[in-house]
């Protein structure tokens, strides 16, 4: 079987908590970045783009995160910010995928989105291809318009996933797939369906 369909056929998600370091070298994470942006573009509109939080990075946008929690949770525990805070620093790489999606005269808005989101799945693929763990995740502060002012997005910009990479603290367990009876079909023609009792 060629390696690139068996990386694609034992793809697992790793939490953020289970990533640890060492992450990628800067070449690898252009490596990751560049198979990310070769993903369908109807138009070459590139409707996406990416932030890239390493080393300190991650704690300084993880003080907007915490600053957004507080104001929306003046009570909250000193824990339950600490944890707010470390978000992004779960991982040692984390990369925003920015859907840039705009009203286009001949592209719709849905395939400008779903090609952002074919950028996250590549960098994941990409991840497992070099021999990284990797998570896509959002969470909340994904949707927070304060958080996503300080992170430098537009208005009209949207976050897709963090998605986090990072060497597997242990292996990732396998977790059960949908059998291919129950989501895949095939469309008949009539002439298929035609039977002696027809003729």
């Amino acid at each position: 079987m060629p390696y690139p369909l068996i990386s694609l056929l034992t793809r697992r998600s790793t939490k953020p908590a289970d990533l640890t370091s060492p992450g990628p070298s800067p070449a690898q994470v252009e490596q990751l970045l560049t198979a990310a942006s070769r993903v369908p573009d109807h138009g070459k509109l590139v409707p996406w783009r990416f932030i890239i939080f390493e080393g300190d990075a991650r704690l300084e946008a993880g003080e907007r995160i915490a600053a957004a929690f507080r104001a929306d949770h003046p009570h909250a525990k000193p824990e339950h910010v600490d944890l707010e805070r470390a978000r992004l620093a779960r991982a040692p790489l984390v990369v925003a995928v920015v859907s840039r999606a705009r009203p286009q005269p001949r592209i719709p808005e849905w395939e400008q989105v779903l090609s952002a989101g074919a950028a996250a799945m590549n960098l994941l693929h990409a991840a497992h291809a070099l021999g990284f763990g990797a998570s896509w995740i959002t969470e909340w502060y994904a949707y927070d318009r304060r958080v996503l002012g300080a992170f430098g997005l537009e208005e009209e910009e949207r976050i897709v996933g963090f998605v986090h990479v990072g060497t597997r603290a242990h292996p990732s367990l396998e977790r059960p797939r949908p059998p291919l009876a129950e989501i895949a079909t095939r469309f008949a023609s009539r002439r298929s369906l035609v039977t002696a009792s027809d003729v």
